[in-house]
């Protein structure tokens, strides 16, 4: 039946041997945070993506070989395995495309 509301854990979701778990388990993406400390302002503009995000979309592209992050984000939309590896709940909004393509060219 469509439309079914059930409790799930999405930890579950995803297989262990999925490849998003082993890039997961293999790099440390919390250094980014450290990297680009310099280039966000806490008194500034407005709230930003978390970089590890922005990050992880771009790996996903290329993991994936998509040429365009439209795509991809069109696919973390419904992949839970996606979602998942991004640390977004199934009905969190992600961000948009421009948004990802603007902070990548810079």
């Amino acid at each position: 039946e469509r439309g079914v509301i059930e409790m799930v854990d999405t930890e579950s979701l995803v297989p262990p041997g999925h490849l998003l778990r082993q890039v997961d388990a293999a790099v440390d993406f919390e250094k980014l945070h450290k990297i680009v400390e310099p280039l966000y302002s806490e008194e500034e503009g407005r709230r930003s993506i978390d970089p590890v995000v922005l990050f992880k979309i771009v790996l996903l592209q290329h993991l994936d070989g998509n040429a365009s992050l439209r795509r991809t984000l069109r696919r973390a939309e419904t992949d839970i395995a996606y979602r998942w590896f991004l640390r977004y709940t199934l009905s969190e909004e992600l961000p948009h495309f421009s948004t990802v393509s603007y902070n990548f060219r810079h």
